[in-house]
C-alpha cells in the first residue's frame, strides 16, 4: 500500500548534550512546515575495486554518512514581544544566539557553539521516522512584497537511524499566522546611518526607500566531520549575503553607483508586521552593495543590488528581531 508524502511531521528539539537524542515530542516540539524534504543517506561509498579473472565491477561499501533535511517555516512573531518565536530554536542551531530583551527577542550570529546549539530532528513520514542527531543548519530569509515572509532551512545531522513507527500527534498552536509583506503590513526599507535600540527593539534613522522587500542568505558553511570516536556537524564559517530592488530617482541611482564603485558601506533595516508580537525586523549595521543591475517591473525600471553583510565589531552582521 503506498504511503503519502503529505503525511509528514517534523519534530525538533535543542540538545543540552551534543549528539544525544533530546527526544522531541509532538506536543512540545512540532514544526509547522511547507516544502519538506529528506535525503535519508548522504554516504561516502567506498569502492572495493576487486580484480578477478573476469570483467565486472564490485560492490561498494557504505562509509561515513549523514542525513539531510530541508523545509520552510513562516516568519511570524510569537504573539508576545518577549516570548521566543517557535522558529527561535531553529536559528539557534544555525549559529545564532538568542537574547530576551526588554521588549523583544533578538538573534545575533555567534562564533562559539556549546550546549543547546544543535538539534535532534525526527522526520516522520507516514509510518516511519528518520532521526538526525547533532544537527546544525543554514537558512534563507525571504521577505518579498506580495509574499508570506519565510525562513528556508537546510539541516544536516548524524544518522540516528530509520525505523517504522507510529506518527506523532502534532500540537502546532505556538505557530502563528504570518502577515503578507505589503505596504500596509511592512515599513519602508531604510539605508544609511541607523541606530538599533535594544530596550525597544526599534530600528531608527536612515533614509526610507521604496522596495520589493528583502532577501537574505545567512551562508553557513556546514561540515560533517567523521572521526573515529566522534562524528559531528561543524559550522566553520558564514558569509551573509542578500539582495534588494529599489525604486530610485535618477539622482539616487547615480549616488548609489558612486557608492558601489567606492566600496562604500551603509546600514540596512527592514521591519515587517503590525501589532505587538507580530513584528519581525532585520538590521545590519554594515552592508556593501555590489553587482548593480536594472530590472523591469511592469514597465518601471528598478535598481537591484546584491548585498554583503559584514561584521562591524564581530558577531553583529545580522540581527533578527521578534517583537
Amino acid at each position: 500500500m503506498p504511503r503519502i508524502t503529505r503525511k509528514t511531521a517534523i519534530l525538533a528539539k535543542l540538545e543540552p548534550t551534543y549528539g544525544t537524542d533530546s527526544v522531541p515530542t509532538g506536543l512540545a516540539d512540532s514544526l509547522l512546515v511547507s516544502d519538506p524534504n529528506v535525503n535519508p543517506l548522504v554516504a561516502n561509498n567506498v569502492n572495493r575495486n576487486l580484480v578477478r579473472q573476469y570483467l565486472g565491477g564490485s560492490e561498494q561499501l557504505v562509509g561515513t554518512n549523514y542525513v539531510e533535511v530541508s523545509f520552510t517555516v513562516e516568519a511570524a512573531g510569537s504573539g508576545t514581544p518577549t516570548t521566543a518565536p517557535a522558529w527561535g530554536r531553529l536559528l539557534r542551531a544555525c549559529g545564532f544566539a538568542e537574547t530576551v530583551a526588554a521588549a523583544s527577542v533578538d538573534y545575533l550570529p555567534s562564533s562559539t557553539f556549546g550546549a543547546n546549539t544543535s538539534l535532534t530532528i525526527h522526520y516522520h513520514l507516514d509510518g516511519q521516522v528518520h532521526k538526525l542527531l547533532g544537527s546544525r543548519g543554514t537558512f534563507q530569509l525571504a521577505m518579498g512584497v506580495g509574499e508570506r515572509p519565510e525562513f528556508r532551512f537546510r539541516f544536516i545531522g548524524r544518522n540516528g537511524g530509520l525505523t517504522a513507527t507510529a506518527d506523532p500527534t502534532s500540537t502546532l498552536t505556538a505557530w502563528r499566522v504570518p502577515q503578507v509583506v505589503t505596504d500596509t503590513n511592512s515599513a519602508d526599507l531604510v539605508l544609511g546611518v541607523l541606530v538599533y535600540t535594544a530596550s525597544t527593539g526599534v530600528i531608527s534613522g536612515g533614509t526610507a526607500y521604496i522596495s520589493k522587500g528583502l532577501q537574505v542568505d545567512v551562508g553557513n558553511q556546514l561540515v560533517f566531520q567523521p572521526l573515529v570516536g566522534a562524528e559531528t556537524v561543524e559550522l566553520t564559517n558564514r558569509e551573509i549575503i542578500g539582495s534588494l530592488s529599489l525604486d530610485l530617482t535618477a539622482a539616487q541611482a547615480a549616488t548609489f553607483m558612486t557608492d558601489v564603485l567606492a566600496n562604500t558601506t551603509t546600514g540596512l533595516g527592514f521591519t515587517h508586521g503590525v501589532g505587538a508580537g507580530n513584528i519581525v525586523a532585520v538590521y545590519s549595521p554594515v552592508v556593501q552593495r555590489i553587482t548593480p543591475s536594472v530590472e523591469d517591473l511592469n514597465g518601471n525600471a528598478l535598481h537591484a543590488y546584491q548585498l554583503r553583510m559584514v561584521p562591524s565589531t564581530g558577531n553583529d552582521e545580522l540581527r533578527i528581531v521578534a517583537r
